[in-house]
């Protein structure tokens, strides 16, 4: 129905209605009380109308200055005076109840003569995330954790009576978690599985393990600092951002992914997983999952429009989403930490498939180089170790260069399965494999002897990096048992 507002000439009055010529019931739009000339001029239904043919009564009793004023009385067509809706955040609003057994469905009755709001404090910013489980409700705001008692009997057993639409069955007071720690705007973090729920918390550059009432840092496990720099990379509360969360049940193992894109095509992102039996993170990972999902002992990551099953027996090892990635590992070599050392070989226990990427000493200090003027690294570095067959080679019966595993189908032919075989990397011995290290680093101020003049790379500790091959059994299964170096210590200590 259209509305208007008139000005009147007369104190202390209002329009009642306005009337027609022929006495007929007034109309206009539907409504009573409007001249055809306010409102932008609508046309009326009888063009009999008189414009001037309209009663005005007065507003108080007598006209009198203060006497009590006439009530308005309930009308359906009277607007709200904010009718705009308005959005609170921190505030949890249900619906009536929904019986398909009794085919009762009030899901769409909101009634505001009952209590059917719950609040938590404004304080703690928006509710990003809900979780029902048992008779609890989990809410997840952005700087806080909370749980309410619910009564999901109210919701299945009930039968259309009064009772049941009581505020206190359905959700109860709003108990907070100890600990300031909340969901951030990511609740694409949050997994559950059993009792245990696993989610990040930007604003405190943590990832939280919430397990009944109790809230700990699963992060601070190995990977504070790691968290604590990536998840304050992120653009916390824009949608550059995410930490995608998922439970993979094939392994009993929490996924984070966090993802950062930085021009809105290329992502950069840190996929790795936490495991609860060990109370630690195991593994970076090469796939950036959208979606992460767990099914009948089977785990899945969504990525764009494909779906993708782990662990499938038929599928290669270390290939996501149809790349084949070089699974590796890191270890640090740190005996006698005290010492200075001399590291001259290492070894390994496994499959024959694995190299040595790389192998780095620790840094002795920040040196100015002559050349540059500038300030350098003090570190010794190692030639990459080839694996057991990338190694391999043979000598040539004809002359020239050696024929190595990787040319035997190449230019220079297939050598003579009689020839012996030779290894330039990992050499097999007694089922174990070793390799000599040789020294790659560049001359340093006052060095007289360098570079591979040198056996071994000095240190008080190193670290290495295994990696599979992109020869052997490609895909794969490659076991890497345990890792060895021997050294010499330096100047007698």
């Amino acid at each position: 129905m259209a509305g208007a507002t008139i000005e009147v000439k007369y104190f202390n009055t209002f329009i009642l209605k306005k009337t027609n010529n022929n006495s007929q019931d007034p109309i206009w739009q539907g409504s009573f009380g409007v001249p055809a000339t306010i409102a932008g001029g609508y046309p009326v239904q009888s063009v009999n109308q008189n414009d001037n043919n309209w009663v005005v009564e007065e507003s108080r009793i007598r006209g009198g200055y203060n006497n009590t004023s006439v009530d308005f009385s309930p009308r359906a067509y009277l607007v709200e005076p904010e009718p705009d809706g308005f959005v609170r955040g921190n505030a949890l609003i249900y619906s009536g109840i929904y019986n398909s057994r009794t085919g009762i469905n009030d899901t769409n009755v909101f009634s505001v003569g009952e209590e059917i709001s719950k609040a938590t404090d404004p304080a703690n910013g928006s509710i990003q995330k809900l979780y029902a489980e048992d008779t609890n409700l989990f809410i997840f705001q952005e700087y806080k954790c909370s749980r309410a008692l619910i009564n999901k009997d109210a919701i299945y057993s009930a039968e259309g009576g009064g009772a049941i639409t009581n505020a206190n069955l359905v959700i109860g007071t709003i108990q907070p978690i100890p600990g300031k720690y909340g969901i951030s705007t990511h609740p694409e973090s949050f997994a559950v599985y059993g009792q245990n729920k696993y989610f990040s918390d930007a604003n405190n550059n943590v990832i939280l393990k919430l397990q009944g009432s109790s809230l700990v840092e699963i992060s601070q496990l190995g990977m504070k600092d790691f968290f604590r720099d990536e998840l304050n990379n992120l653009d916390v509360g824009s949608t550059l951002g995410f930490v995608r969360g998922g439970w993979d049940i094939y392994n009993d193992q929490y996924v984070v992914s966090l993802q950062q894109n930085t021009d809105y095509s290329k992502f950069i992102y840190n996929t790795l997983t936490y495991d609860d039996t060990v109370r630690g993170w195991t593994s970076f990972f090469d796939y950036r999952p959208d979606q992460m999902f767990s099914i009948k002992n089977n785990f899945y990551t969504v990525t764009g429009d494909k779906v993708f099953k782990h662990y499938s027996l038929t599928s290669p090892r270390s290939n996501f989403g149809g790349v084949q990635y070089r699974s590796n590992i890191t270890v640090v070599f740190n005996p006698e930490p005290t010492s200075s050392k001399t590291f001259s070989t290492v070894s390994y226990e496994g499959s024959n498939g694995w190299s040595l990427s790389t192998m780095v000493s620790d840094d002795t200090g920040k040196d100015v180089n002559p050349a540059t003027s500038s300030y350098e690294n003090n570190v010794d570095t190692i030639n990459s170790i080839s694996s057991y067959y990338e190694g391999e080679y043979v000598f040539n019966p004809a002359g020239g260069a050696a024929v190595t595993r990787a040319n035997y189908n190449g230019t220079l032919g297939t050598p003579n399965p009689a020839l012996p075989r030779y290894h330039a990397g990992f050499n097999r011995k007694e089922n174990k494999y070793v390799a000599n290290v040789i020294n790659s680093t560049s001359a340093t101020n006052g060095e007289i002897i360098f570079g591979n003049s040198i056996s071994g790379i000095k240190g008080f500790f190193v670290t290495a990096q295994f990696s599979t091959d992109a020869t052997t059994d490609v895909g794969g299964e490659k076991q890497l048992f345990s890792v060895e170096s021997k050294f010499d210590l330096n100047n007698g200590y």
